[in-house]
């Protein structure tokens, strides 16, 4: 087999290597099927929390419950978003170490793309939104609202629509998803943290460290790792750091390549993704919106979505924001890059996922509740968060749809397995390297 050229320019939004998108193909189903239930534990909370049984809402959403002796009486809300978000995050741990490990994030030629365009994408709306709350003398406090990509709530957006991007396109919204989570987490632990106890986030900190060694020397067996991980999860709580950080942690301390010498088939982060993930996509997260979604939607409420500073702040900062930051720094990374576009797409292409991007619903509403932390605050901020996804989902329907048949026809080529051996035949046929081949090309 004839060597890569290290000259030779790669493709952006080329067709995947076989294994990846295997892995790629099973994740986005997973989270297509889940956003599809966030979208409808959503519009349940919108309902409920609009007709004349709202104050039923109201009090399961703040019924507390726990083991007050383990500093864990938390409201249903806040087990919603401390506990059953930390499985998410756990889950988006795990993809970011995948990525790193067998990904588009293992070397920093491919890294560099997906990475500078993500970066980008949280920085362009936080300046938005600072800028808007400075012209309107608002608080600088929710800056980080506007900068997490929704992947579940895109892809349903997706579902719904019935496109068929091509498995690369989607791979990179997942990738910047990804980034976008690693980010959203670092925020909240670096600025959202409060009243720390130093003992039980040392306790959680030995918790890791035991969890890593028993990684280390392929101990076996969830009896091992579920009483630890809870332990660690709730010393984190109990540190003043968001419990949800303790998801992130232990994802990225699960191994994700197996051991062949240790008789693995699948790494340990492989098989726990595979169980976790149909969990936080079709449960955790729709329940954290079932009670977090669930804002007034009234005239007062949405005139002052356009008229406080911090609500417009995040609006913008989705709608615009994202768009602008994604699709400039993709832009630039590949005009300084040896990254070429797939020759049959366009960048009017990367503008529709730069757009879809802009759909922020799960850490959006979350980081919106940590920064404003009063309930008349924390409302319009949810309004705002709900009403900028919208307004992202609406336009990126537009352009994804104008674009839809191009999408179908490299989407069936993908597909396309004429002697029915289980592999596509683009795979097969016209290039040594597949994984540096664009769908269009023999």
């Amino acid at each position: 087999m004839r060597g890569a050229d290290p000259r030779e320019r790669s493709v952006f939004l080329g067709l995947l290597p076989w294994p990846e998108r295997v892995q790629v193909a099973r994740a986005l189903r997973t989270e297509t099927v889940g956003g599809l239930a966030l979208l409808v534990a959503a519009v349940i909370a919108l309902v409920w929390a609009n007709t004349p049984w709202s104050d039923s809402y109201e009090a399961l959403r703040t019924l507390h419950f726990g083991i007050p002796a383990l500093g864990l009486d938390l409201s249903v809300e806040h087990w919603s978003s401390e506990g059953l978000l930390a499985i998410f995050f756990l889950v988006a741990g795990i993809e970011l170490k995948r990525e790193l490990v067998t990904g588009q994030l293992r070397t920093p030629a491919t890294a560099a793309l997906p990475i500078v365009a993500a970066v980008c994408g949280m920085a362009v709306p936080a300046g938005i939104y600072l800028a808007t709350v400075a012209a309107g003398g608002g608080s600088a406090e929710g800056w980080a609202v506007p900068m997490a990509t929704d992947i579940a709530f895109a892809l349903a957006v997706l579902a719904v629509l019935d496109t068929h991007l091509p498995s690369a396109m989607r791979a990179f919204l997942l990738t910047l998803a990804v980034v976008d989570d690693l980010g959203a987490i670092l925020v909240i632990a670096l600025f959202f943290t409060s009243d720390l106890n130093p003992a039980a986030l040392g306790g959680a900190v030995i918790g890791l460290v035991v969890f890593y060694l028993l990684q280390r020397f392929r101990v076996r067996g969830w009896w091992w790792y579920v009483p630890l991980g809870l332990v660690i999860w709730a010393l984190t709580y109990n540190g003043g750091v968001h419990a949800t950080v303790a998801g992130v942690a232990i994802g990225l301390i699960l191994r994700c390549a197996p051991d062949p010498k240790a008789g693995e088939k699948t790494s340990p982060g492989e098989r726990a993704e595979h169980l976790l993930r149909p969990v936080s996509a079709g449960i955790a997260v729709p329940l954290f919106a079932l009670f977090a979604a669930g804002v007034s939607v009234s005239a007062p409420t949405l005139s002052e979505v356009f008229t406080r500073p911090e609500p417009l702040g995040v609006v913008l900062g989705l709608a615009i924001g994202k768009t602008v930051g994604i699709f400039a720094g993709t832009y630039l990374a590949a005009r300084f890059t040896r990254a070429q576009l797939n020759p049959d797409l366009a960048w009017a292409d990367v503008l529709a996922l730069a757009v879809l991007a802009g759909i922020g619903f799960t850490v959006a509403l979350l980081i919106g509740e940590l920064a404003f932390p009063d309930p008349v605050d924390a409302e319009h901020i949810k309004a705002s968060v709900l009403l900028g996804s919208l307004l992202a989902a609406g336009l990126a329907a537009l352009l994804v749809k104008r674009r839809n048949v191009i999408y179908r026809r490299l989407w069936e080529e993908e597909d396309l397995d004429a002697d029915a051996d289980g592999l596509p035949d683009i795979y097969q046929h016209g290039t040594d390297d597949p994984g540096t081949r664009a769908p269009g090309e023999r």
